[in-house]
């Protein structure tokens, strides 16, 4: 194995989202005035997860094609004008590159004004109902909103808790009322025998429902489905589905403890519930789980489709059918020319890039060439 230096971006990354997380622990339990000592660990836990997070995601982000997506919808996103890069076409006449100054003009002027909802439509859509599963298969579709669901809201009830945000205290002069503290602010209180104290009280175990269910349909379908055991990998597709059943099953297995069998067992419980929470934690920034935050240049994406379409198209060269929009195609030149790979071929008058033919004529010239060189 051949070991490398750190990357200085992603690791400056990692670091900055390790203090965010501490000083959010130290702001949010107003100074460890709210914070649990005995769910330090936790937090520790936490934090060299999400320095991982961060390392991770800034590699990826640098990679030339999600570099690109996120650059464009940042600028899209903050509604600025930006300039497609000319230098790029500086060696291909106008008559070859379809380029011209309106061109150009059009280009740098389409993405000044996009529809405000298009990035809340992208993250209801794309995040909260996860429409792009529904179009392949209602049963994954339902198996995923129980397992992004469930997870989503352990997450939102789990985070708050162990750093100190949400705490409760006893109502004065009445003992069965409860005060919600949220960042040590009073904004709540509520009865401990009302619906809305039985559901934020068991809205871990409600997540945990909810997960059991997406799990069990998750396996359910790995097992029957022969395309996925084709495929599936041991620590891509199974491990992380055992790990968040680990999380899930000791978590249920506290509240069972605590209810039903009078305390007993809780201790080796509780450990076997930090472990296998400190494991998944560890396990989101390498493994398949990572991609829940991969998910956010489709927002990016989102902008940069709806920019493509009410702009400049580009047309192809062999049949001059509009094929893509003009700022996909001048983008992905870029991205080739950034990984190593030069698609450009001389013909007269001058030089022409391979993007600039469509899809359907390139294979149309594949077929061709392949019959000239069999001597058809």
């Amino acid at each position: 194995m051949v070991m490398t230096d750190p990357d200085p971006k992603a690791f400056a990354a990692g670091c900055a989202a390790t203090l965010v997380v501490v000083a959010g622990i130290w702001l949010g339990s107003r100074g460890l005035k709210h914070f649990d000592p005995a769910l330090a660990w936790y937090a520790i836990g936490s934090a060299l997860a999400a320095f991982a997070v961060g390392y991770r995601f800034t590699l990826w982000a640098q990679r030339p094609p999600s570099r690109m997506y996120f650059k464009r919808g940042l600028q899209l996103l903050a509604r600025r004008r930006f300039k497609f890069p000319i230098s790029s076409f500086k060696n291909e006449t106008p008559a070859v590159s379809g380029f011209d100054a309106s061109t150009f003009q059009r280009l740098n002027t389409s993405a000044a004004s996009l529809p405000a909802l298009t990035l809340g439509r992208s993250l209801a859509s794309d995040f909260v109902a996860q429409d792009f599963i529904l179009h392949r298969s209602i049963y994954r579709w339902v198996m995923h909103l129980c397992l992004s669901g469930g997870c989503t809201l352990a997450f939102a009830v789990t985070f708050p808790l162990v750093f100190g945000w949400v705490h409760f205290e006893p109502s004065n002069g009445h003992a069965e009322m409860y005060r919600v503290l949220l960042f040590g602010f009073d904004v709540d209180a509520v009865h401990v025998q009302s619906v809305k104290a039985r559901l934020l009280f068991n809205a871990l175990n409600i997540s945990a429902a909810l997960v059991l269910i997406g799990l069990l349909m998750a396996a359910t379908r790995r097992v029957t489905n022969a395309g996925e055991r084709a495929t599936q990998t041991f620590l891509e597709d199974l491990l992380p589905l055992l790990l968040i059943f680990a999380v899930t099953a000791t978590g249920l297995m506290l509240t069972v403890s605590y209810k039903f069998m009078a305390g007993r067992g809780h201790s080796t419980i509780a450990g076997a519930h930090f472990i296998s929470v400190i494991a998944l934690l560890f396990h989101i920034p390498f493994g398949k789980l990572f991609h829940m935050f991969q998910r956010t240049c489709s927002l990016c994406v989102s902008l940069y489709k709806q920019t493509g379409e009410t702009g400049p198209r580009a047309r192809c060269l062999r049949c001059e059918k509009d094929y893509a929009s003009q700022m996909h195609v001048s983008d992905l030149k870029l991205v080739l020319d950034q990984l190593g790979f030069d698609y450009r071929f001389a013909l007269s008058p001058g030089e022409i890039h391979y993007q600039d033919i469509c899809p359907a004529c390139r294979r149309r010239m594949l077929a061709l060439n392949h019959g000239r060189a069999v001597g058809r």
